[in-house]
């Protein structure tokens, strides 16, 4: 009887897996995502300078 049972396949990596592929892919679709809403703000800052946060007034 030893030799005639199958033994079962382990899927633990390839959840392992599709549960880190899914992480990297929200992470990516969330940067780009952010990346569109300071388009504008960053052209305003290179047409003038003194609208950034980080201006230095002396």
């Amino acid at each position: 009887m030893s030799g005639t049972q199958e033994k079962e396949k382990d899927y633990f990596w390839f959840y392992v897996g599709g549960v880190v592929l899914a992480a990297i892919v929200v992470l990516g679709l969330v940067k780009s995502s952010e990346h569109g809403k300071y388009e504008m703000a960053s052209k305003a800052i290179a047409v003038d300078p003194t609208q950034s946060a980080y201006f230095n007034k002396k």
